[in-house]
């Protein structure tokens, strides 16, 4: 079980989000990791942190990242077109999980909400929905406890919006804020609070944020949720519009290696 006393890694620990959300590990007591790409990208995380470099399209160089650590949070994300997407939000989940083989470590992964909306032109121009839902494939493949977030618009929110709800089945598709907003600081308080609540394990939920103040425990908010199905590759209530025998060659090996991993465990 995950204590206060133990290692938490951040992937993407330099980014918007990633920042903040080891700040907030180190605010309740984690020991928190930073995998950064280099020092110098690393300059602005919070003090107390151990900075370790590792280049998230490489396996080999996650090991020391990986070493020893009691949960991962993943709240990386790619800038670019389908390549950088299947390289980093898809790839550096399978390769972190890789590096981590043995060691059972929670998961707790940041995607977006409306990533099952295949048809959507930001899909069809990126992929990066598909690659985003892949990566939560492997995480509940791998059948390690997890937590699967998917946050609304970041910053879009009201001055008097804190209150925060959990959605499922991933159902708002407009493609802009009208699907929801939640701030970059709740989004990073929720992946650090999963990482010890048995409430949020094998939940996958869309998160965003309504009139109103910040509940100060989150757990009952998780204890609302349906669990992901055991043995589903999906969401609980997602739309089942991304058959597995339709998907890339190399994305079925991902799937079976990351659950032959389990038995390793």
């Amino acid at each position: 079980m995950v204590t206060r006393s133990t290692t938490v890694l951040v992937v993407g620990a330099t980014g918007s989000i990633g920042s903040l959300v080891v700040a907030e590990a180190l605010r309740q007591g984690y020991l928190t990791r930073a995998l950064a790409r280099n020092h110098a990208r690393a300059a602005h995380i919070a003090p107390g942190a151990e900075v370790v470099v590792g280049d998230l399209t490489k396996v080999d160089n996650l090991t020391a990242a990986v070493e020893g650590v009691d949960a991962v949070i993943f709240a990386h994300g790619a800038n670019g077109g389908k390549e950088q997407s299947e390289a980093v939000d898809y790839g550096a989940v399978r390769n972190v999980l890789a590096a981590l083989d043995r060691y059972p470590a929670r998961i707790v992964l940041m995607t977006t909400l409306g990533l099952t909306a295949r048809d959507s032109e930001y899909n069809r121009a990126t992929a990066a929905f598909d690659w985003k839902r892949r990566a939560e494939r492997l995480v509940r493949a791998s059948g390690r406890p997890y937590t699967i977030v998917r946050p609304g618009w970041f910053d879009y929110h009201a001055e008097d919006q804190h209150k925060l709800v959990m959605l499922q089945g991933d159902t708002r598709r407009t493609g802009g804020p009208a699907d929801g907003t939640v701030s970059r600081q709740q989004v990073a308080q929720v992946l650090v609070h999963c990482i010890r609540s048995a409430a949020a394990d094998r939940k996958t939920f869309e998160l965003v944020a309504e009139s109103g103040p910040a509940q100060k425990d989150l757990d009952p908010l998780f204890a609302g949720l349906r669990a992901d199905e055991p043995g589903s590759l999906d969401g609980v209530l997602d739309e089942p519009n991304m058959p597995l025998e339709d998907e890339p060659a190399r994305v079925r090996v991902d799937l079976r290696l990351a659950a032959e991993a389990l038995r390793r465990i």
